[in-house]
């Protein structure tokens, strides 16, 4: 089940563009990368943009870093970022003419020197840049060239989309569970209290 996100997908349509990295931030698991990698690249396609035109990759995702040579476990082992030329050299490879090519970058902050090589593809005219990341001091990083796309969890009108009690009660539940989309998701009271647990012990706490 889709939950739509029109709110955010409106915001990154009108800033497509623009001549800024579009920064997606908020809290974690608030719906950032399904925005990002799912709805927003649909509606990309949806719009008649090739979809060898545009480039998602997640810095977080083993099968993505693969691609460029890189290894989750290896990274996270020697404690370090995702070496930036060998990403460089995939994006060199997947951009073969002048076309605009718009690229997803998920958890962005897990490349090393990642503003660097973002403020970089700004200077090239058929690049439009989007990424999203956890790192509060994400947007910091670009001086001035971010243009910050906030998210937060599901509105009380975004959770009634897919709720099939009436409002009275979907206020009762929206306000014991909250609008984390991955708890709103769970059928049961005991997944949903679950799942919760997990988010403040896994995440928020730590």
């Amino acid at each position: 089940m889709e939950i739509r996100r029109d709110f955010y997908l409106d915001k990154l349509i009108k800033r497509k563009h623009n001549g800024l990295i579009k920064v997606i931030t908020g809290l974690r698991r608030c719906g950032k990368s399904y925005l990002l990698n799912t709805i927003f690249y649909h509606h990309l396609v949806d719009s008649g943009v090739d979809a060898d035109h545009i480039i998602r990759f997640a810095f977080d995702s083993a099968d993505d870093l693969s691609l460029i040579g890189e290894s989750l476990i290896q990274i996270e082992k020697e404690n370090r970022g995702v070496d930036p030329e060998k990403f460089m050299a995939y994006i060199r490879s997947k951009v073969t003419d002048s076309e605009m090519y718009y690229l997803l970058l998920d958890e962005i902050q897990m490349l090393d020197c990642f503003a660097a090589v973002l403020n970089g593809y700004l200077r090239k005219e058929n690049m439009d840049v989007f990424v999203a990341g956890s790192n509060a001091k994400l947007l910091t990083e670009f001086a001035g060239r971010g243009d910050e796309i906030h998210m937060y969890p599901l509105s009380f009108a975004e959770f009634m989309s897919v709720y099939a009690g009436d409002q009275y009660m979907g206020l009762s539940e929206y306000m014991l569970y909250g609008g984390i989309p991955l708890v709103v998701l769970r059928d049961s009271a005991g997944d949903k209290a679950a799942a919760l647990q997990n988010l403040f012990s896994e995440i928020y706490i730590r």
